[in-house]
């Protein structure tokens, strides 16, 4: 997931934890850095990111 966020031009800002923090602009998206992500899980990320599903599976 932050691969893809990030080829689409977030920049990884510091991780803490288990969770990552990425920018582009003045949009701001945490991402948990686990292997399976839950549906509701994704669907937060995407929102925060302003994405669609569609879209993210362009990236991946």
């Amino acid at each position: 997931m932050v691969a893809a966020l990030q080829r689409i031009g977030f920049e990884h800002v510091r991780t803490k934890g288990d969770h990552a923090k990425l920018r582009k602009g003045a949009r701001v998206v945490i991402v948990p850095l686990h292997k399976e992500l839950k549906r509701g899980t994704t669907v937060s990320v995407l929102k925060q990111a302003g994405l669609t599903p569609d879209e993210l599976r362009d990236l991946l």
